[in-house]
């Protein structure tokens, strides 16, 4: 029997709304199938080693920011059927906290990060790859209400790290990875039909 689940692949920038696509594609997969969503947040480098004003200098918006090799570890063996122990990261401390979650496999395994098409190691994984495609001026009110709320961040800050890193790196590394997906899709609204769409072709798979 081969445990094996499909493997989908949510990319797009900061405020995209990929999470919200997933979540979505989630439910809708739930009557049918076990879905596991491997979320890229948690492999953010542990920075506790750092003094906060170090920390605060770190560009989180590049793939070496990324524990790469913890992430393509894990992501492997759930792809294959196994189970891990996934670190859980602190945002508001840019670290690590001592706990773990384990993550037990399904059948279908969905990754949500906007390196999910960069790093060739996950892309070569996936069964389906997708691209959350929303324009700058969206993103940017999506992840500042978020980090006002989620993460303990000042708008100052918020504004900062958008003008310094979010916006060149997203130019520089997220959008031109959009050429590896297998479908683009547009979530500047709710857009149900696309979602039932990517649901019907996993339910359908071979």
């Amino acid at each position: 029997m081969n445990n094996k689940p499909y493997v989908v692949a949510v990319c797009g920038g900061s405020g995209s709304g990929k999470t919200t696509v997933v979540d979505l594609l989630k439910k809708e997969l739930d009557k049918h199938d076990k879905v596991i969503i491997f979320n890229q947040d948690h492999y953010y480098n542990d920075l506790s080693h750092l003094s906060h004003q170090e920390r605060e200098g770190i560009n989180f918006d590049q793939p070496e920011s990324i524990d790469t090799q913890l992430l393509f570890e894990q992501f492997t063996k759930l792809s294959q059927g196994q189970s891990i122990d996934q670190p859980i990261y602190d945002f508001s401390s840019h670290s690590r906290t001592e706990k773990k979650s384990n993550i037990s496999p399904g059948s279908v395994l969905i990754f949500d990060g906007i390196f999910s098409l960069y790093f060739e190691e996950v892309r070569k994984l996936c069964d389906l790859k997708v691209f959350v495609d929303v324009a700058d001026d969206y993103r940017f009110i999506r992840r500042l209400t978020r980090d006002l709320k989620e993460r303990g961040r000042t708008m100052e800050k918020v504004i900062k790290q958008y003008e310094q890193t979010v916006r060149p790196m997203h130019r520089e590394f997220i959008a031109p990875s959009k050429r590896w997906a297998d479908f683009v899709i547009n979530w500047e609204e709710y857009n149900e039909n696309t979602v039932k769409s990517l649901a019907k072709i996993i339910k359908h798979r071979e």
